[in-house]
């Protein structure tokens, strides 16, 4: 059995304001796939779980069932877990969304990494948010 490594990052300017998510697929390794995508006006733990859960969606829909979670966001990961309650009115549903999500896998793990350590989603939200700014 091998995992999918997925890395996941949300990012937002002014809190809340223009937000992006980036997310970037790893299978044996290799760079499977990307998303880099402008989400509108968003908090940035809004972004986190958006991305987390957009990359989820596409392993879904690949039939992926193993895959480790990596996020530089400790809140989301914590909650991801169960370890944290979820307060924030807004991040509610985005938690219950994200337990729908969990169960269609066999097995998902989270780890948070230091921010050093997901350049690469980070990078891809930030040009989210500037590729569609632009547009505007």
């Amino acid at each position: 059995m091998s995992f999918i490594e997925m890395y996941a990052d949300g990012a937002s300017r002014s809190n809340p304001g223009p937000a992006g998510i980036g997310v970037v697929i790893y299978k044996n390794g290799e760079e499977l796939f990307t998303i880099s995508e402008y989400i509108g006006k968003k908090t940035n733990n809004e972004a986190e779980y958006l991305a987390l859960l957009s990359g989820l969606d596409y392993l879904i829909g690949e039939g992926e069932g193993f895959v480790n979670c990596f996020l530089d966001s400790k809140l989301v990961v914590e909650q991801a877990k169960g370890n944290y309650r979820v307060k924030a009115e807004n991040l509610i549903p985005l938690n219950q969304q994200l337990k729908s999500s969990i169960n269609q896998f066999k097995e998902i793990n989270f780890f948070h990494v230091p921010r050093e350590k997901n350049t690469r989603a980070d990078e891809l939200a930030n040009e989210g948010i500037d590729n569609t700014k632009g547009s505007e």
